[in-house]
């Protein structure tokens, strides 16, 4: 009965995920079926931790991520949780061997959310690390499945992708994240004087991400090379969109790919894999 009670619980982590982002769903259906389970699984874990602190505004947030936070190492410790995001995210953080040390990091960048409002150099590079490389590297802890050797190489570049994917996020969201949140993550960055020397800055730094994120990429075991490799080519999408308007432009409306488009993105890779043609 206990693998029934599991099994439930990873249901619900890819229930979560569908819910909440399509891309990502893509990104996890062009993944070896056996990455499937763990990838949901840490989805939905980093997907409720923000939710606590971007949604729940007539809560106690700092009371709820306290709790949370409490909740997720014990359910380690003791290898079960009624929660059933936390239970299946445990039993991923147990199996591969996961460091609670970059499960530190994350919950830290989301305490951070909760009264930071801007942000300068040492902790914008703090809060990317802890909300979106750290989950990148929680990932390649599944793709490494134990092999130390492999992880420690591929590490920096999967640094270089999370935080290639946060910037363009950040960049994304600029609008709401200043008009509901009162936040504006890029370091001296004025909202209200934003201008277009600040985005092509910013773009420069991501371009430069993308680019160290490559060579990862490709050396990514064969059987999750595809998913990543289509978050990727979705995220150079969505960026190349942005790069392409003014500054004023993404200051007024959140920049989106359209799902037919990402269909065809999903087309591409799948054929780029086939082809063993991917980067």
């Amino acid at each position: 009965m206990m693998d029934l009670f599991s099994r439930t619980a990873f249901d619900c982590s890819e229930l979560i995920t569908k819910a909440y982002s399509t891309s990502f769903s893509l990104g996890i259906r062009t993944l070896n079926k056996k990455y499937h389970g763990p990838i949901y699984a840490i989805y939905g874990f980093v997907r409720y931790a923000d939710e606590i602190v971007d949604t729940f505004h007539d809560h106690d947030k700092q009371d709820l991520l306290k709790r949370f936070k409490a909740d997720t190492y014990q359910a380690i410790e003791e290898k079960i949780s009624l929660n059933p995001v936390l239970h299946s995210f445990q039993q991923i953080v147990n199996e591969y061997q996961i460091d609670t040390k970059l499960i530190d990091a994350f919950l830290y960048s989301m305490e951070m959310d909760l009264d930071k409002k801007s942000y300068k150099d040492e902790d914008y590079k703090t809060y990317i690390y802890g909300s979106a490389e750290v989950v990148g590297l929680m990932c390649l802890k599944v793709f490494c499945d134990g092999d130390e050797a492999e992880y420690q190489k591929l590490l920096t570049p999967a640094r270089h992708l999370g935080s290639a994917f946060q910037k363009v996020n950040f960049l994304r969201d600029i609008k709401s994240d200043f008009d509901e949140r009162g936040r504006v993550y890029f370091p001296d960055v004025d909202f209200n004087n934003f201008t277009s020397e600040d985005k092509k800055a910013i773009e420069k730094d991501i371009k430069a991400d993308f680019k160290a994120s490559l060579i990862g990429i490709k050396a990514l075991p064969k059987d999750a090379r595809a998913g990543v490799y289509l978050a990727y080519i979705y995220y150079t999408a969505l960026f190349k969109k942005i790069t392409g308007l003014s500054h004023t432009r993404i200051k007024t409306e959140r920049i989106r790919v359209p799902d037919l488009n990402k269909l065809l993105l999903l087309i591409r890779c799948y054929f780029l894999h086939k082809l063993n043609m991917i980067v």
